[in-house]
This record gives structure tokens, sequence and C-alpha cells, in this order.
């Protein structure tokens, strides 16, 4: 079905009317509706639940592209991605969504990240409807930078708290979990920020499945260290010379 009211004929970049897109931009656009319908496929997020972004600067100034508020996978194009500079300006056909505060928090303190995932992921969902973070009680808790996932205190969606709560929990993690909402993941590309995003929704199943049996042993501080040091190489298999 598509949605009602779509603009015809081809986008424009709404900086420079007139002025087709450049083929970087249009490859990045084209990148993130594959990500969405990918999390849609993958039952992380359903209909229009959930958003992604992408760091990217318009003649120089600083922002985003992000999805469109309201809109499910299924309808999404390339075309429907809204840029919001960092000075708040937007442009594009649609709303953006309403969580790009907290996007925007995001980027403004982790200079590293260029690519940020929101999902309503079921696993995760449910252990932040519990109002527990994901400790260490699995190594591949480190997939997001550190010894536990955090969780974030809960703020209606949209607001200025809770973009201040989850900026503040992902200044030295990739991922945060937010009471009683959801998860979101980061990455410096986009195909990592997906990918933390899979594994954490991943790991918040095994816990939720180990907590109905019993709490988990967890690992210790200088065991994660341990993982978290062998991290900086995993998945590197190219010896150098």
């Amino acid at each position: 079905m598509s949605t009602p009211g779509r603009p015809k004929g081809e986008f424009r970049n709404a900086q420079h009317e007139g002025s087709p897109l450049s083929t970087e931009e249009a490859l990045l656009r084209e990148q993130a509706v594959a990500a969405v319908r990918r999390l849609d496929a993958l039952g992380m997020n359903r209909g229009s639940t959930g958003n992604l972004s992408l760091r990217w600067s318009h003649a120089g100034q600083p922002g985003m592209l992000i999805t469109p508020t309201g809109m499910g996978a299924d309808d999404l194009q390339p075309a429907d991605l809204v840029w919001v500079g960092d000075d708040g300006s937007q442009h594009g056909a649609w709303q953006p969504s309403s969580e790009w505060h907290f996007h925007q928090a995001i980027y403004g303190c982790r200079p590293d990240l260029h690519a940020i995932v929101h999902t309503h992921s079921v696993h995760a969902a449910a252990l932040a409807c519990l109002r527990r973070g994901l400790p260490a009680f699995h190594y591949m808790v480190a997939v997001a930078g550190g010894d536990s996932v955090p969780l974030t205190p809960y703020f209606t969606f949209g607001s200025q708290e809770l973009s201040a709560a989850v900026a503040d929990a992902m200044r030295d993690r990739d991922a945060c979990l937010m009471s009683n909402h959801g998860l979101v993941a980061a990455g410096a590309t986009l195909a990592r920020a997906m990918k933390v995003a899979q594994e954490i929704e991943s790991l918040c199943e095994v816990y939720l499945k180990a907590l109905a049996v019993g709490e988990p042993t967890l690992l210790g501080a200088e065991e994660m260290a341990e993982v978290l040091a062998k991290f900086g190489s995993y998945g590197r298999s190219a010896r150098s010379g």
C-alpha cells in the first residue's frame, strides 16, 4: 500500500532547490531504507515502530538523515528520509521521527558514531519493561563497548529528558535500553550499528531465558576487561605485513 499524499516526481535536495542529490547521499538513503526493511524482516521492528539515522552534512552544515515519523518499512522510499541539521533545521517532504532529538544528542556527544538504530525488538523491549539493564552475564555484552548495556530512566518518547538520558547512557557505550520502551544501538557505520542491535537483541533473549531459571552468574571486572581487550582486534582476520 502506498502512503497517501506521497509527493510525485524526482526528489530534490531541499537546501538547493532544483539540484539532484549527490551520488553519495543517494546511496546512503538507499542503504538506510534497506536497513529499515531488514529490521522489519527480522521482526525487530513492526509497522512504523523504531527509527534509524545516518550522520550527514549538507554543504558544510552538519546534521543527519533520519526516517520520517509514522511511516512503515513497506512504504519507505529513499526520498522520504528527512535531513535535520544540528541547529534543528529540517528539510524534506515529511516530518522527522519524533525521536530525532535523542539521535541528535548522541551524535553531539559521540563524534565517532555515524549511524543509529532504534528498535522495539521483543526481547530488548521486554527487558526494558522489567527495568533491567543487561549485565555481564555473557562475554558478548562487550559488543556494546563495555561490561554492560545500561538502562535509562523512563521519560516520554520525543522528550528532551529522554534525549539527555540516552545521550548520557551512550557516552561510553554503543547501545542502551530505555525503560518501558526499547533499544538504541549505534556504530561508526550502518553495518556496525545493525550488528550491535541484532547482537544485543539476541543477548536480551538469552538473559530473559536465564532469568526464568534463576539469576545468571556474572563475569567479573577482570574477566570483562580481558574480553574488551580482545575485542579491540575481534573480527580483523587480515594479517599485517
